[in-house]
């Protein structure tokens, strides 16, 4: 699917609004003043004056109000637009990583008890930074499921990325064999970003950044014996979301993820499964084994966690 923003007054954007007015949506993207979905198009304005457009006829309909060339903030005779670059001065990261055409990836569930593991690697061209930040892309650990669930189902087809979803089936048996976890999220991180190297070639980024939850030794380490590793300009920093919008676009991807993976457990268990690792899960657990029988956990939970136990424990005392 293809994507073109330009730049409109808001008197031009009111006009629009007018002119699709049969065809606008009842809810609004946050931040924006209208959205409409045209048969083979999604329109979305913004109060910034952008206006972005999602599907096959990108082009034909954004060329109805001006074009992209015309309204970019690079076209020749215009002064382009500052964009705030990070001083990044901690560790091996480059100065400026902030504003470089970058990959990113975090991961979301590794502390959930219900759930998979979901990974995402994205590429954000510096263009496309500002309008990121338009469309509200920042940590998901900022934002509601309502909030991320609206962005994400944006920027999905704005930015190149790649989910991995490690399921409970497949966690519980790898960490049986004796897989620690910060193996499992390194074996991840590195095929989503070698996916998304695929999909932007023969285009290089100039950074890829991780979202570090273990030493980059240790990261590495972990990926021997692997047929390909991405290894070339890869950056490692803990609250890497604060630090490039790629890493703040995967981890609303991930989380996005993650939130449909939970309602489908949810309807499979027939009541609402709840996130995280504290008392709730417990009593969600112990119900699932009464609703289905303990052999019904793998498939739901990460059986190693000390929520198996107490939610066992639960389940004895209701027994007797």
């Amino acid at each position: 699917m293809g994507n073109v923003v330009i730049n409109l007054e808001q008197s031009k954007i009111t006009e629009m609004k007018n002119y699709y007015g049969k065809q606008l949506l009842t809810k609004n993207i946050p931040g924006s003043v209208f959205a409409a979905k045209t048969p083979s198009c999604m329109i979305t304005a913004y109060k910034s004056g952008k206006v972005l457009f999602q599907g096959n006829d990108c082009e034909k309909e954004a060329g109805k109000w001006g074009s992209a060339s015309e309204n970019s903030a690079n076209a020749p005779g215009k002064k382009a637009a500052a964009t705030k670059v990070k001083s990044v001065p901690k560790g091996d990261l480059p100065i400026g990583i902030g504003g470089m055409s970058a990959i990113g990836s975090d991961e979301v569930g590794t502390g959930d008890f219900f759930g998979p593991i979901t990974v995402v690697a994205a590429y954000v061209k510096k263009e496309d930074i500002p309008l990121l930040k338009e469309l509200g892309v920042r940590d998901s650990k900022d934002l509601n499921d309502e909030k991320i669930i609206a962005i994400a189902k944006i920027i999905k087809d704005v930015v190149p990325f790649s989910l991995m979803t490690l399921k409970n089936e497949k966690y519980n048996q790898v960490q049986r064999s004796g897989m620690s976890q910060g193996k499992m999220k390194a074996l991840l991180h590195n095929q989503a970003i070698l996916n998304v190297l695929d999909k932007i070639a023969p285009t290089k980024p100039e950074a890829i950044l991780i979202d570090q939850f273990v030493q980059p030794s240790t990261y590495f380490q972990h990926l021997k014996g692997q047929k390909t590793i991405a290894n070339k300009d890869v950056y490692f920093s803990t609250k890497a979301e604060g630090i490039h919008l790629a890493v703040a676009a995967a981890s609303i991807l991930a989380r996005y993820a993650f939130i449909q993976y939970i309602d489908k457990l949810s309807e499979a268990a027939g009541f609402k499964i709840p996130k995280g690792a504290g008392a709730q899960v417990d009593v969600a657990a112990a119900k699932l084994i009464l609703n289905k029988g303990r052999d019904s956990l793998p498939s739901f939970v990460k059986l190693h966690f000390a929520n198996t136990d107490k939610a066992l424990a639960i389940v004895d005392k209701k027994q007797k």
